[in-house]
């Protein structure tokens, strides 16, 4: 066994052919940022393109970049694969059985399945989000993708979200992931996870409900201290009455002058007889009572404030560049968002072009998301996992679940927030479990019966191209102790420099 290992060291140590040659450490660097981490897909096209024309279709991706066996995976998940309208009458007539049966042992069993469905489907919403960021090769935009999820976040617990996630990624942060951040705000305002969640189904012109209304400002948008007031929190909340949705399928009774202003997209629903209609004062503005055009004039006014742009480009320039970002590059970003009427890509490619960026290469701590998806990248450089569910339990292990997080406010951007000890050494746990094969990632059934795989090479071309020169002297060392391949991949995912980027 010890030779077999020496052998494996020894294999491991080889250089690497001259095609495969070590990119600038720039270069990697740029590279294991812009994208989640390389694998050799991405290094393939980067070498191909070059750093500018590689950012530019990272910036304007064409279609979907996702290997046919997972998009058929992500495509066969029941809550990716039933329109909401479909999944919502089923969880509503589930409910009403549900309802109509008598107390006892039944009907607690009935709800336990019920909430057992739901709790499936947000797993497998769960599982989409990471597949599609570890396979897609649009990599910038599955990065936002995240951020945008983060940032417009919502919690999967709260009532009949976890039904509603597939959708609230697929039809409403992916489309929009790249480009108008009006169009963004508004995709989420319609989103009926959004709606559930932060309670506007329930804001009507008789019992106002202010939740929404503030967080939109507060963190969707403007930011704290940015000018607003609680009467502008208020004034915002009266406009978007009559804001929800139609779980039940049944078409409302509108009073007949009200019916030209009632609106329905799927569950979305604007109902006029919950709308107040009356003249409000947003942001120093009036904006005159009209139906659901008030929404829209309010959103309008709302990102063409100049504290918008500073809030978003800040929050990007946190996630990307730094934990306190230069206020020049904020600057220039946010410059940009207001001169391009808040065009995404065009404010990332301020900032990916800027020599903040470059600064910065190499120096920001990689959050949960980052770790595990540069890691699955890296280790199995495009293989399909037939079970995706691993990939959730480690996230969640991490403490940075997709919907996860409570509170509205989307979990921490600051690198600081990532760098416990007790985050180092479930990381060394995660980093053993990819490395040594000893996952479930392979399993061809659900009890883990059958299965293929083994423990992946990590000692790949693109390792050696955007990984290997860069090594310090006390990583090398710990990897030169490690006694077999299998421990070589876990000092290698679990090293500082495989954790910054």
């Amino acid at each position: 066994m010890r030779s077999l290992a020496a052998c494996l060291l020894v294999l491991a140590a080889l250089p690497v052919l001259a095609d495969d040659a070590a990119l600038p450490k720039e270069d990697a660097y740029w590279l294991n940022r812009v994208t989640f981490g390389a694998d050799s897909a991405t290094l393939a096209s980067f070498r191909d393109l070059g750093k500018r024309r590689f950012l530019d279709r990272q910036l304007h991706p064409s279609g979907d970049g996702l290997p046919a066996a997972i998009q058929a995976r992500i495509a066969g998940f029941d809550a990716v694969k039933t329109p909401v309208t479909v999944l919502m009458a089923q969880v509503r007539d589930q409910a009403q059985v549900i309802k109509a049966m008598p107390d006892g042992d039944a009907k607690q069993e009935a709800r336990k399945a019920q909430q057992k469905q739901g709790n499936e489907y947000a797993q497998q919403a769960q599982s989409a989000v990471l597949l599609e960021a570890i396979y897609d090769e649009n990599q910038l935009r599955e990065q936002l993708v995240w951020f945008w999820l983060n940032h417009f976040s919502v919690f999967r617990d709260k009532g009949r979200v976890r039904w509603l996630l597939a959708d609230y990624t697929q039809n409403t942060i992916r489309p929009h992931a790249l480009g108008k951040f009006r169009d963004l705000v508004m995709a989420t305002l319609k989103s009926p996870a959004m709606l559930e969640y932060l309670d506007n189904a329930q804001n009507a012109r008789d019992k106002i409900n202010e939740n929404y209304a503030r967080e939109l400002m507060e963190l969707h948008t403007l930011g704290v201290g940015s000018g607003y007031t609680q009467a502008d929190v208020q004034a915002l909340a009266h406009i978007l009455t009559g804001v929800g949705v139609n779980f039940d399928g049944q078409p409302r009774r509108i009073r007949r002058d009200l019916q030209p202003y009632y609106l329905q997209e799927g569950v979305f629903e604007f109902n006029p007889n919950r709308h107040d209609f009356s003249d409000q004062v947003l942001l120093g503005h009036t904006i005159k009572g009209g139906g659901f055009d008030e929404v829209e004039k309010a959103v309008d006014l709302i990102v063409n404030q100049p504290a918008c742009a500073t809030f978003v480009s800040t929050g990007l320039a946190k996630y990307f560049v730094a934990d306190d970002p230069p206020p020049a590059l904020i600057e220039a970003m946010a410059k940009t968002f207001r001169h391009t009427d808040g065009d995404i890509a065009q404010v990332m490619k301020t900032m990916l072009t800027s020599k903040y960026f470059t600064a910065s290469l190499g120096k920001r701590y990689k959050d949960p998301t980052q770790f595990l998806v540069s890691a699955m990248r890296l280790a199995y450089d495009g293989k399909p996992v037939e079970n995706p569910r691993p990939l959730v339990n480690w996230v969640q292990q991490l403490g940075q679940a997709p919907f996860g997080r409570i509170t509205p406010d989307g979990w921490p951007l600051a690198s600081s927030e990532w760098t416990s000890s007790g985050q180092v050494a479930k990381r060394f746990e995660i980093a053993r479990s990819i490395g040594s094969g000893a996952n479930h990632l392979f399993d061809l059934n659900d009890d883990g019966s059958q299965h293929r795989g083994g423990f992946p090479q990590l000692t790949t071309p693109t390792y050696y191209a955007t990984i290997d020169p860069f090594l310090g002297p006390k990583t090398r060392d710990a990897l030169s102790q490690a006694t077999s391949q299998q421990e070589w991949n876990t000092y290698l995912l679990s090293s500082p420099e495989f954790n910054y980027r």
